[in-house]
């Protein structure tokens, strides 16, 4: 996937406890470990807002655009 989450640095960097930002957010833990650990296909527009607010960030702060490498074309 080309969108990776930087979610869990974001964390680290304010010592924040998944539990704590769950709570804060409203949303379960399970839910954000999979968003920490990327394990999403999806995130709602509100709990980014949210995850923002929470953490004084930019959405540029949690996700990032990570192109994977094109495939190398083969000739015969």
């Amino acid at each position: 996937m080309a969108i990776v989450s930087r979610l869990d640095r974001v964390m680290a960097d304010r010592k924040v406890k998944l539990k704590d930002l769950a709570a804060e957010v409203g949303i379960s833990a399970v839910n954000l470990s999979r968003l920490k650990t990327g394990k999403v296909q999806a995130v709602r527009f509100s709990t980014l807002d949210a995850l923002c607010q929470a953490l004084a960030c930019q959405p540029g702060d949690l996700l990032e655009h990570a192109p994977e490498p094109a495939a190398e074309a083969t000739t015969p």
